[in-house]
């Protein structure tokens, strides 16, 4: 049973799960290959039933927030606990978005059924977070999966700062 105490973003991403410059045309392949960076990750018991759940989320409605960021996400017993995985594409990708804006920096969330109130302020915090115009701008410029990493950090202790 997973702690309901991390809620912190950059805990949830390693080197192997970030990828800057992501290729693909569609949001059918950004998306799979963004499910995709979670093979072998520990917690991830079936990479094909959270790639399922994310697509039935997804069908629900679009997870293109706006602002050129994309949410998706699930909660499935396909995990034993919450990962994460973060991608800033090569090109902007027509998503669907609230704001009719391609996408391009996409964050993945797949928590399990348990975890719903965990999920929840994972949620709020990266949206908190990713709200930063200048947090988003930094993301498309980054170099690498390290500077994306290290973005992420400095913006949420920022955030948590004030």
């Amino acid at each position: 049973m997973q702690s309901t105490s991390v809620t912190d973003i950059h805990q949830l991403l390693r080197r192997d799960v970030v990828r800057v410059g992501l290729p693909g045309q569609t949001k059918e392949e950004v998306v799979n290959r963004l499910v995709d960076l979670l093979q072998g990750q520990p917690g991830v018991r079936d990479l094909e039933a959270v790639r399922k759940a994310v697509w039935e989320r997804e069908r629900v409605m679009s997870t293109g927030v706006g602002k050129g960021l994309a949410l998706p996400h699930a909660k499935t017993d396909a995990v034993e606990k919450t990962v994460a995985a973060l991608a800033v594409t090569a090109e902007p990708i027509a998503f669907d978005a609230i704001d009719d804006q391609p996408v391009r920096i996409l964050f993945l969330l797949v928590g399990t059924e348990e975890a719903k109130a965990q999920h929840i302020k994972i949620l709020s915090r990266i949206s908190r977070l990713m709200n930063r115009d200048a947090l988003r701008e930094r993301l498309l410029r980054a170099a690498d999966a390290e500077e994306v990493l290290a973005i992420i950090e400095e913006g949420e202790a920022a955030l948590l700062e004030g």
